[in-house]
Parts: structure tokens; C-alpha cells; sequence
């Protein structure tokens, strides 16, 4: 082959990679259009010439492959959390006190972004060559779409410069500008097609193309403002110096971002950013702030399933008037009956809204609702869509009062307001069948007993059937009786039978959170479990509770449950009412009967071995779970951790263990295997 065609190739991939930097990266381009083209066609014609030169990394290889028939799933070793929201100046300014005052600072620096309106994606590079790209999903696994985002012209197939890490996840978002949206949508009803109401969506919807082809034909772009793990790599001190990095190794981040000093530069940077945003390119819903300081950000944490150290400052959302044609009543899970709002259909931010929420009793008195009135409806957090008030002044003679229903809209038991509380209830419980469908969808789901195929229309088959009637049937399903419903064949009802079976060995915190008691989310349940260590310890605790269930002061009510870490005075109390009811112990009785089982944490009497001491967890186990080895953790009394800091005293490390396993080595931390762990525990 001769020399001359190779180095010409590489000539050109060279020129086109660099072209490409200045116009993502940079924003400078430094040739018009025209001659990029020339440039890429004769790139083209020359690796059509000598296949054998083609790379996977070249500019010419962005048009897709064959189409897929289904995403795999790809599981993140660092989640992609979300992040906490506020809508109003005093909402950021209580953030700000609850950083420094976690800090135990007076001043302290952000990096304020523009909060894109599109879809979370993650890229990851090995040796400095895209190998991987996914969806955000549920946080912790979602679908791997590379073919599609090497489409993408704005990501680097290869990263440039130099100390670049062996691996590098990064994260950002990916969007359609708004002009390539308008010529988009334009083409489609051009051509019949799919039309799609926004840039976000036209962004969510390119991305899940089976067919990547389909995807490079579509406007996309991105820009990228944060990491996943990273391998073999000395991260600088802050957060824009980071950026700062990505933007030298070529990928694509917003020229917009600027590091501003306490709360007066996130609002000056907000309100700046609030009179751009007209005259953007690409729709933008808020602003995102970040602690800069890395150090800080461990220090900080997370709460649930969102850092301390940031928070999204969302715009106000968009409102249209329109007319309220009726009032509805919907039955959930805890039996809780909420007014719904059925609308005269309206856009609102972007989408079609015909039905709305009004939260509760309350709010429509307080906002003096009637049918037939003329309503402002808005998208809450640019998501929910309710009603934020009523225009009087155009009420009709014939507007009529809503009044809360007496029996319940599903099955007509009584309905009951306890005094105190905002919400009214249905008081028929699972016999509720609204109360039953909701309360199965939650105990199937991933986070409680995690029975996989067993999903809301199949669970509703089962129950107007008259199969289902409390969570310990779902034990005594057979795949015949599965395959024999609507739209289930034999290997989809073996695959639930199979799910079903698997999840008989769970965890206490599990099986407590898959119950549904009121106010007892996934931490509630893991908090119980560690405390207690048994079923039995906590039904006994909840049995020594009744007798002051209803003391004067909130105080004196349910001691015993009170003395679990998070659990004050109005949990406890529900803890160990339904604890009492007798359908539930029957339900608690028939699931272990069926065979529910897990393993019992034993709580250390007197001192705990890891009392004081705080532990991460990183990486796969042999034999213990995540969550279960957290549950011994705590059972201990020691403390676990999502992020590797100074503070850090272990770092339990299992296979695949990611980036945690790096740096607690860089800092000297003292990693365990789960051998090394349970000799500490005993």
C-alpha cells in the first residue's frame, strides 16, 4: 500500500478532527462550510478507495450501522443521580445555608451551568477511543445507545491531547438545537411523518432509533459537564478545572459556564442567564449549581438519591388559561382519594395537557375551584401539569362546587378525613381494588421484592380476575394460569414464574419497603432493618409501642420505634398502626408461609464493633449484595457512605470495583473484601 494514501488519510482525519474541535469546543470555526465538506468528501472517497484503512474513530464513521432489534442494558458503576430542585430565591438561599453550614464556611464558590433541556447521556472512553455511550435510565442501569451517539457529530470519536486517562466516563446532555428542530419537524410533515412537540423530545426519541442510520439524520448535539468513573488519573482540586480538562481533551462544554461566589453569584448568574435565554440556540428550563471545590463536595455527601452539593434552580413554568370541564377523584395505593382536574386540552410548555392535579382537599378550597370555571394551569417543575389558580372574574352562573365524594369512586366503602391530616382516605384497604393494584405495582417493583415481567397491566389481569387479592398470592401463581391471559406466552409466563420464585430470598429493609407502609421509603426500611435485625424484634418493639400510640405529646408516642435513627413521631405512629391492623400481620404471616425469607442481622448487644467508623462500598461481592452488606454495616453501628473521602476508615471492594477503589487507594483508605469485612464484623 503505498505511503502516500496512508499519510494523505491521516492528513485529513487529522484536519477534520481539529475543524471539528473548533467548531464544537471552541465555537471559532476557521472554514466555512463548503470547504469542510470538500475536505470530508475526499477523506470519503479515498477510505472507499482502501477499506482496509478504515478506523472505527474516523470522522467518516458517524452515519450508524445495521438497525438493532432491542437495547441492551448497561449497568452504571457510579450512578447518575439526580439532583434536587428549587423555584424561587429563598429556596436557593436556604441551599446555600445547608452547604455552609454543612461546610462550616462563610463563603463558598459554585459553578453555575445552564440546565439543558434534553437527555441525559453517559460516554465512556478507554484509551482515549469511544467504546461505550448510554442513557441515564433509572440511575443506576440504563440502555446502551453507542451506535447512535457516535452519530453525533459534536462527541469525539477520539479524545486529543495529552495525559489522557486509560478510562474516562464523562457526562452531559444531549440536545437538538432549536433551528435543526424547526427544519426537522418541517421535513416530517413534509413527508408524513412523526412530528414531535419539542427539542427534548425529538432528542429523547432520536436517541432510542433502533436503526442508527435514522439517528444521524437527525440535528443532535452535546455538550458534557460532569464524570462517572475515571481511571488513572490525578483529578485537579475543582470542578471547572475539570471542565477545563474535557474541554482540552475535545469534548464539547457550554461556553456558558462561569464560577460565581456564594448566592449572590448564582442569582446575578440566573437572572443574566434568564434574559439570554430567549435568543439561545437550544431550550434551556434553569440553572444548575455546584459546589466547586471537590474536597467539599465529599464532605457534603448525599441525601437519598441526590448530591448535597448541587441543586437545579429551575425558571418559572409556562402557564395557559383553559376550562376546567370536571373534577375527578383517583384512589392511590395508601388509599389516599386526590381530586384530579380534567381540562379543556391545552399546550403547556411544550406539551398537550388535558388533565391535572389539585393535590388535595385543601388546595381546592383554598384556591376556590369550581367545574366550569376558567383555570390557569401550569407544568409545576416543568413536569407535573396542575392548576395554579382560577380567574373569578370569568366563573359562569352555572360553576358548580367540588366536594369530596363520602364513598370511594372504586368501591364504594366509606371515605374518611383523620383530623389533622390533608389528605382523605378510602377506609377499605386492599380490599380497595385501586388500593390493591397500587400496593401490588409497589411491592413487585425493583427496589421492594423486585419480581421482574410482573408489570401493571399483567398484575391488573390478575386482579379483576379475582386472582389477586394480597401480596402472598402472587406466591401461588402457576405459569399455565399465566400463559393462558391476554398477550402472554408459555416463556414469558415461565420468565415470571422464574422472577417470582427468585424473589422469595430477599432482605428485611426489602421486604419491609415492599409492604407499603405509610411514610417508610427504601432509607426508613433500611434503618428498621439494621436497628432491629429480626422481624420479630421490630413487631415486638411495635406491640410494647401500642399502649402509647395515642399519648398527649407527640414525644411519648411509640418510643421504642422513635429510637431508630430518622424515625420521629409521625412514622413511628404509622409503623405501628399497620403493624396492628390484623389483615396486615395475616398478609406479614401468608408471605413468610409462601416461603419469604432472608438473611437476619444479628444487633450487637452493648458497644458495636464499627461504631464510629465509615465504610464504602464499591464493586460486586461474592455472596452478599450491596444492600446487604450495608444492612451489616449498620447493624454495627457503623456508617456507609456513596463517596470516598479523608473520612473514609474502609472501603469494601468486590469485582469490577470502579473509580471508589482508586482513589481510596491514592488516599491511603484501608480496602476490605467481603472476607475482610465479615472478620471485622465478628
Amino acid at each position: 500500500m503505498p505511503e502516500t494514501v496512508k499519510a494523505q488519510i491521516a492528513r485529513l482525519r487529522r484536519e477534520l478532527d481539529e475543524h471539528n474541535y473548533r467548531y464544537y469546543v471552541l465555537d471559532d470555526p476557521q472554514i466555512p462550510d463548503a470547504d469542510y465538506d470538500r475536505l470530508f468528501r475526499e477523506l470519503q472517497q479515498l477510505e472507499e478507495q482502501h477499506p482496509e484503512l478504515i478506523t472505527p474513530d474516523s470522522p467518516t464513521q458517524r452515519v450508524g450501522g445495521e438497525p438493532s432489534e432491542a437495547f441492551e442494558t448497561v449497568e452504571h458503576v457510579v450512578p447518575m443521580l439526580s439532583l434536587g430542585n428549587c423555584f424561587s430565591d429563598e429556596e436557593l438561599a436556604d441551599f446555600d445555608r445547608r452547604v455552609k453550614k454543612g461546610l462550616d464556611e462563610e463563603h463558598v464558590a459554585y459553578v453555575a451551568e445552564p440546565k439543558l433541556d434534553g437527555t441525559a447521556i453517559t460516554v465512556i472512553y478507554e484509551n482515549g477511543r469511544l467504546v461505550r455511550a448510554a442513557t441515564r435510565g433509572d440511575g443506576s442501569t440504563g440502555e446502551d445507545i453507542t451506535p447512535n451517539v457516535r452519530t453525533i457529530d459534536a462527541v469525539p470519536l477520539k479524545l486529543r491531547g495529552k495525559n489522557i486517562p486509560p478510562l474516562l466516563e464523562v457526562r452531559g446532555e444531549a440536545y437538538m438545537p432549536i433551528a435543526g428542530f424547526r427544519a426537522f419537524n418541517e421535513r416530517a410533515v413534509a413527508a408524513g411523518e412523526k412530528v414531535y412537540v419539542n427539542p427534548r423530545n425529538a432528542a429523547a426519541g432520536s436517541l432510542r432509533q433502533l436503526d442508527p442510520r435514522l439517528t444521524a439524520e437527525r440535528p443532535l448535539a452535546a455538550y458534557f459537564y460532569g464524570w462517572g468513573q475515571v481511571q488513572g488519573w490525578d483529578f485537579p482540586p475543582t470542578h471547572i478545572e475539570v471542565l477545563g480538562q474535557l474541554r482540552d481533551w475535545g469534548l464539547p462544554v457550554s461556553p456558558l459556564i462561569e464560577r460565581v461566589e456564594d448566592v449572590e453569584g448564582c442569582l446575578d448568574f440566573y437572572a443574566r442567564i434568564g434574559k439570554q435565554r430567549p435568543d439561545l440556540p437550544y431550550e434551556i428550563d434553569g440553572v444548575v449549581y455546584k459546589v466547586d471545590r471537590l474536597a467539599w463536595r465529599e464532605e457534603l455527601g448525599f441525601v437519598a438519591r441526590a448530591p448535597r452539593w448541587a441543586i437545579a434552580h429551575k425558571f418559572p413554568a409556562e402557564e395557559a388559561m383553559t376550562r376546567l370541564n370536571d373534577v375527578e377523584f383517583q384512589v392511590g395505593r395508601t388509599g389516599a382519594v386526590t381530586p384530579v382536574a380534567r381540562l379543556e386540552p391545552v399546550f403547556v410548555g411544550g406539551v398537550t395537557v388535558s388533565n391535572a392535579t389539585l393535590h388535595n382537599m385543601d388546595e381546592v378550597e383554598r384556591k376556590d375551584v369550581h367545574i366550569g370555571d376558567t383555570v390557569v394551569v401550569r407544568r409545576a417543575g416543568d413536569v407535573i401539569p396542575e392548576v395554579a389558580r382560577v380567574i373569578v372574574d370569568k366563573r359562569p352562573h352555572n360553576a358548580r362546587r367540588v366536594s369530596m365524594p363520602t364513598e370511594c369512586p372504586v368501591c364504594g366503602s366509606a371515605v374518611e378525613r383523620v383530623e389533622g391530616e390533608a389528605v382523605a382516605r378510602c377506609t377499605a384497604g386492599l380490599t380497595c381494588r385501586a388500593q390493591l393494584h397500587g400496593a401490588l405495582v409497589h411491592f413487585v417493583s425493583r427496589r421492594a421484592l423486585d419480581i421482574e415481567g410482573l408489570g401493571d397491566k399483567l398484575l391488573a389481569q390478575l386482579i379483576d380476575a379475582g386472582r389477586l387479592k394480597s401480596p402472598a398470592d402472587i406466591f401461588t401463581l402457576t405459569a399455565d394460569e399465566l400463559a393462558a391471559l391476554e398477550r402472554m406466552a408459555e416463556k414469558s409466563a415461565q420468565n415470571v414464574i422464574d422472577a417470582i420464585e427468585a424473589s422469595r430470598e430477599t432482605s428485611l429493609w426489602r421486604f419491609l419497603y415492599a409492604l407499603g407502609i405509610r411514610e417508610v421509603g427504601e432509607s426508613t426500611a433500611q434503618a428498621l432493618a439494621a436497628h432491629f435485625g429480626t422481624l420479630e424484634a421490630l413487631l415486638a418493639a411495635a406491640e410494647a409501642d401500642l399502649p402509647t400510640l395515642h399519648a398527649e405529646k407527640a414525644k411519648d408516642r411509640c418510643p421504642a420505634l422513635q429510637a431508630v435513627p430518622d424515625v420521629g413521631t409521625v412514622v413511628a405512629a404509622h409503623i405501628c398502626q399497620f403493624l396492628h391492623e390484623p389483615h396486615n400481620r395475616q398478609v406479614i404471616e401468608a408471605l413468610q408461609a409462601e416461603g419469604v425469607h432472608w438473611p437476619e442481622v444479628e444487633v450487637a448487644q452493648g458497644p458495636q464493633v464499627l461504631e464510629g467508623k465509615t465504610f464504602v462500598l464499591t464493586g460486586t461481592l461474592p455472596t452478599l449484595t450491596r444492600d446487604e452488606a450495608k444492612a451489616m454495616i449498620q447493624a454495627a453501628g457503623g456508617k456507609v457512605s456513596g463517596s470516598v473521602s479523608t473520612k473514609t476508615d474502609y472501603v469494601v471492594a468486590g469485582e469490577a470495583a470502579g473509580s471508589k477503589l482508586t482513589k481510596a487507594q491514592d488516599l491511603g483508605v484501608e480496602i476490605l473484601d467481603e472476607a475482610g469485612l465479615q472478620a471485622l464484623l465478628q
